[in-house]
């Protein structure tokens, strides 16, 4: 199981990226040169993020991506989340349904509290810790 897949990680080092000059935009261009990343593929993702609020598209001359909100407030959870979904550990399946013994499981319970708390930990991680 990989926790952060390869769309997640380009994503995550983009918004790096721009978060380390924050006051002005960055082009798709730039971003495919100084991170080396395919630029089909990095324009999709930067769409992506911007759907979901992180960053906003400035049109024109002078144009390109910025965040829309301080790198101290946009943790690795989300992107993660916008990307792969929400983060499971377990998933209790007994022959593709659901296995019966869920309520009363303890292995279950225990792993639930260990995703808490790792999902708590990932939570505590923001971008600004990153660049």
């Amino acid at each position: 199981m990989k926790l952060i897949k390869r769309d997640t990680d380009y994503a995550i080092r983009a918004l790096c990226h721009i978060a380390s000059a924050p006051e002005r935009s960055h082009t798709a261009k730039e971003l495919e040169k100084a991170l080396d990343l395919p630029l089909p593929f990095l324009r999709k993702l930067l769409q992506k993020l911007g759907k979901k609020g992180l960053l906003r598209s400035i049109k024109g001359r002078s144009g390109g991506f910025k965040l829309t909100a301080p790198a101290e407030r946009i943790s690795v959870l989300q992107v993660i989340e916008i990307f792969q979904g929400k983060l499971k550990l377990t998933q209790c399946f007994f022959r593709k349904k659901v296995c019966p013994r869920q309520k009363i499981c303890k292995l279950k319970k225990r792993m639930d509290s260990i995703e808490k708390t790792v999902l708590l930990s990932i939570e505590r991680i923001k971008i600004s810790d990153i660049v």
